[in-house]
């Protein structure tokens, strides 16, 4: 993704072709005192996990990127955030594409496959913090989205991505940009309601 990003709010884009993971990644810089709104981002991820450690498929096509966040909030306000995430995903996806969507919580979004005549996981999402005593460090928010990349085949039943849905390949930058739109209110809405 070589468009330069105006996209309020993210204050530095690390862009790579490949990593293990952009999570990984994203907390060792948040360690190094790294600012609100890096975004790490990456073409394809050779380690991606999600919850519990489970591996996330991650090739080539897909949107797989992590923001740092500081936003000073209680941990107990970590869960409502990545439902924020999930309802910035499925308004981009509805918005952009007209796809039917619902989050599954915790951290899935979920996209209607018409041919399949089932709901498939189209989107994850992995919060993950550092917290004192009363408030987040900082918080990661991890997103992988299967926008034109090949899903492997033991997936193909509960998993679907974006160019299977709208048939044809779909504007990743576009998407991000978009993405990122929605997500920053989300988190401003986050910031205000969660104490």
């Amino acid at each position: 993704m070589n468009k330069e990003l105006s996209l309020q709010q993210v204050t530095k884009v690390i862009g790579l072709a490949s990593a293990k993971s952009t999570q990984t990644l994203a907390k060792e810089m948040a360690l190094n005192a790294e600012p609100e709104g890096t975004l790490v981002l990456a073409e394809q991820q050779t380690a991606g996990r999600g919850r519990y450690e489970r591996h996330f498929s991650s090739a080539r096509g897909g949107i797989y990127f992590t923001l740092i966040l500081r936003p000073y909030k209680p941990a107990s306000c970590n869960a409502s955030l990545s439902v924020r995430t999930g309802q910035a995903v499925a308004h981009t996806l509805s918005s952009l594409f007209g796809i039917r969507t619902k989050i599954k919580l915790p951290n899935d979004v979920l996209a209607w496959d018409p041919k399949a005549r089932r709901w498939k996981k189209i989107c994850g999402i992995l919060i993950e913090t550092a917290a004192g005593e009363t408030t987040n460090y900082w918080v990661l928010v991890g997103v992988g989205i299967n926008i034109n990349n090949r899903l492997p085949a033991a997936l193909k039943e509960t998993a679907v991505n974006l160019k299977q849905l709208i048939g044809m390949e779909a504007d990743r930058e576009l998407f991000l940009e978009k993405l990122l739109e929605n997500f920053w209110k989300e988190y401003a809405c986050w910031q205000v309601s969660c104490r």
